[in-house]
């Protein structure tokens, strides 16, 4: 029985230790989504995202669109992440609630 707490607190501290970089992570990449508005035939790139109750669009340069494109792409992979240790937590404080 000691043995198996042992293991449920060490993974515990795994997952805080993992929520606590990703959460960093996470807030470094930006957030929203691109739009791409066509003025006659010249394209231009906005990454849109809401701050409180207001939408920024904020201009992307031709050469960084695929850049930003990726970093939302890690984003969302991140969030996913967060969400999957979130719940690995959950049970974890469940299993030591339970002993």
């Amino acid at each position: 029985m000691n043995m198996i707490l042992t293991t449920i607190l060490q993974e515990k501290k795994r997952i805080e230790y993992m929520l606590s970089k990703y959460n960093t992570e996470y807030e470094q990449l930006p957030k929203g989504t691109i739009f791409e508005k066509k003025v006659g035939d010249k394209a231009y790139f906005y990454l849109k995202y809401r701050e409180g109750k207001k939408v920024i669009s904020q201009y992307i340069s031709k050469e960084n669109v695929e850049e930003v494109r990726e970093r939302l792409e890690k984003r969302k992979h991140i969030e996913a992440m967060i969400d999957s240790l979130r719940q690995e937590l959950v049970i974890a404080n469940r299993a030591l609630e339970g002993m």
